[in-house]
């Protein structure tokens, strides 16, 4: 009996760099022995895969191309996380020695994800074919941010491109640790609220009516706050279809603005940073994100002026972001980053100082690594603190909404037991 298995077939010559012409193609065939064995892998077409095939003294049975699937077709979307990871296993690889290419055909044959596989397939592609690690990654601009680019780009000039993936695979796991944290402060608020919403709507469009019913078969007037519901659940049930599109034509409208309009966006990062609790956790994000990706691009190597320029971005606040340009101009004219910092009048004493002790020292990246850990965990602290005051205040909300829909409903009944 034959036995089967998998093979993964890489071409002796360097492979095109028009990846885009190439068609993935899943084979079939045996060895020289027998052995059955498959695969996958791009060419232009299927008679030239089948002449490589026997170029390896594979004898071909099928060659057919790759199906796509009806939904997904084009695979998930590829995320910081994924990017984080790949940033992980690239610095493992090369830091036990393994070659860049190789790294890159081991990662990618392992995703499932196709996007990232695709992705990764033609990074190494490029590579193949001349191009530096920051030439090629700069052909993926939305899965690499500037920032990204500049750390590889020095990491290449200064001969440490394992070291520095190592640093941009501990800074995208804090940076998406961080981020997790915030979106867990206001995503579970925000989801109990809209699920109280949709209680009462449902309250109101399908149990509200029954008892309006019994309502009318007393003959008796209702309490003020009775007839208030029976309104609402009149107006609900009649005009529900409008309501409902008026909420997501809002939610959509409101959406894209705030994505093409950075004027609001401005004025929303500056209301939030405003907000009790949230606020100051939004502070301390963001602060803790501006010390970090400083450090990190500093202790790679890339000019403090560059940097500055990469950093503003990822401070995940509009506000700070201006606020880091401010800082870059004074900087690029000869101002020490500590005194720039002091007059955008939004960092805290501590940081500025700190940033001051680095700069005599001449250890500016280790001091911003410790103001980047102590105000990560400012932030752990904080959103632990908001998510144990929040349960009960939630519960009362949810609470007074529902009981005090019963309480309306059951007063009628009330009144006339009270009558008899």
């Amino acid at each position: 009996m034959s036995a089967s298995r998998s093979a993964v077939r890489k071409p002796s010559a360097p492979v095109d760099r028009a990846t885009s012409q190439l068609v993935p193609f899943v084979w079939e065939g045996t060895d020289k022995r027998g052995t059955k064995m498959k695969g996958e892998q791009p060419a232009k077409n299927a008679n030239l895969l089948r002449a490589e095939l026997r170029r390896q003294g594979i004898t071909p049975t099928v060659v057919k191309p790759k199906t796509k699937p009806l939904f997904g077709a084009a695979g998930k979307v590829i995320t910081p996380k994924d990017i984080a990871f790949f940033s992980r296993q690239m610095a493992t690889m090369m830091k036990s020695g393994v070659p860049i290419v190789s790294s890159l055909e081991i990662i990618g044959g392992g995703h499932k994800n196709p996007r990232m596989k695709g992705m990764i397939d033609q990074i190494r592609t490029d590579i193949e074919g001349g191009s530096s690690l920051h030439e090629a990654i700069s052909k993926h601009p939305v899965q690499f941010d500037e920032l990204y680019r500049n750390l590889v780009r020095a990491g290449e000039s200064a001969g440490v491109l394992e070291t520095v993936l190592d640093t941009i695979a501990s800074y995208k796991e804090n940076i998406e640790a961080l981020k997790g944290k915030i979106k867990k402060a206001l995503f579970y608020p925000i989801v109990v609220i809209l699920v109280a919403i949709l209680v009462s709507a449902i309250l109101l469009i399908f149990v509200v009516p029954q008892f309006e019913a019994t309502f009318q078969s007393f003959g008796a007037d209702l309490p003020a706050f009775t007839q208030m519901i029976v309104g609402a659940s009149r107006f609900m049930v009649s005009w529900w279809w409008a309501i409902l599109l008026v909420l997501v034509g809002s939610a959509v409208a409101i959406m894209f603005t705030y994505r093409r309009s950075p004027a609001l966006q401005h004025t929303v990062d500056k209301i939030i940073l405003k907000v009790p609790v949230v606020g100051q956790i939004m502070h301390n994000s963001a602060v803790a994100r501006f010390a970090r990706t400083t450090a990190v691009t500093f202790k790679a190597g890339v000019p403090l002026v560059e940097a500055l320029d990469s950093v503003a971005g990822a401070t995940g606040n509009s506000v700070y972001e201006k606020a880091v340009y401010r800082i870059r101009d004074d900087v690029a004219v000869g101002y020490p980053v500590n005194m720039a910092m002091r007059q955008t009048n939004l960092f805290p004493h501590m940081v500025i100082q700190m940033a001051a002790i680095g700069e005599e020292a001449g250890a500016l990246d280790t001091m911003l690594f410790k103001v980047a850990e102590y105000y990560e965990q400012e932030v752990n602290n904080a959103v632990d603190a908001l998510s144990s005051l929040l349960e009960p205040m939630i519960m009362i909300f949810i609470g007074g909404v529902v009981g005090a829909m019963v309480i309306g409903m059951y007063l009628p009944i009330f009144k006339l037991a009270a009558t008899i």
